[in-house]
């Protein structure tokens, strides 16, 4: 891996719209740990080519028990959260005990920023970011990462949420929940920002021109107000909600704005071989 950019190799080039794509390292990590939902996929059977998906919370992390992490320091992986007794788990286990580097996988993460309303149906599109991760997935054993990864994913979702809570997890929630961690060996990423764009031969038909509204509609998931539980004892929301659900909000809403008003992304023509 370079110091910016993952490797483009035949198993994460981008074949279709290339002006799209990207492999750089933070714009892949930022739209991973950015999705609260990933959608991970295996081949439960290799008998039976038939692959899963599921969805699952996951986040792109650098583990270093020595030192605060950097690049120099260790390797990033994916971990993902799941119960100790789960069909991904136990083949995870089963591939490992066979000599088999971890259980291939492949993880996707996607984001949509607005609908982009052109002349014509053919030519609409989404703003978007996408990312694709590909590896092998082991469990993870160590205690020290474990716990690690748990606070990483449980802080993934809220902010500080794992120091505000009651920790460490007890040895039973040790003991039903699993880690895994997922070595990266490719990824790539999509990314569409931008004004609609269209065909030469609609642009120059007024008629169309006249009748047809075009531009686009951001979207942002809008988080809602703090809504107390039914056991709930402690007056106010804390401080780490109320900041996160302000500042995310905030976030979200002036991204999908700002790329709705992007200039429309250089368009290169596919090649006939492309798909």
């Amino acid at each position: 891996m370079s110091d910016s950019t993952y490797p483009v190799t035949t198993a994460n080039k981008v074949n279709r719209y290339k002006h799209q794509a990207t492999y750089d390292i933070d714009t892949i990590h930022t739209i991973v740990n950015t999705t609260p939902v990933l959608h991970v996929s295996f081949v439960p059977n290799p008998a039976i080519p038939l692959p899963i998906v599921l969805p699952m919370i996951g986040q792109l992390g650098l583990y270093n028990p020595l030192s605060p992490p950097s690049e120099e320091d260790g390797e990033w992986h994916c971990y993902l959260h799941g119960y100790v007794s789960s069909r991904l788990m136990n083949l995870a286990d089963a591939a490992l005990k066979r000599g088999e580097p971890g259980l291939p996988l492949c993880v996707a993460a996607t984001k949509v920023d607005g609908f982009v309303l052109t002349l014509t149906p053919n030519s609409h599109n989404y703003n978007y970011r996408s990312a694709v991760l590909q590896g092998h997935a082991t469990i993870v054993d160590d205690v020290d990462e474990k716990l690690w990864a748990m606070r990483l994913i449980t802080n993934s979702v809220v902010p500080d949420r794992y120091e505000n809570t009651r920790v460490p997890p007890d040895g039973a929630e040790m003991q039903s929940t699993r880690i895994l961690k997922m070595q990266i060996e490719s990824a790539s990423g999509k990314v569409r920002e931008g004004v609609p764009e269209d065909e030469r031969k609609d642009m120059e038909r007024e008629d169309v021109l006249d009748k047809v509204w075009t531009g686009v509609v951001p979207v942002y998931e809008k988080l809602g107000e703090p809504q107390a539980g039914p056991y709930n004892r402690v007056a106010a929301v804390l401080e780490h909600v109320a900041r996160f659900v302000k500042e995310e909000n905030e976030k979200r809403e002036k991204y999908a704005f700002e790329a709705a008003h992007k200039p429309a992304p250089l368009k290169r023509p596919a090649k006939k071989s492309e798909t």
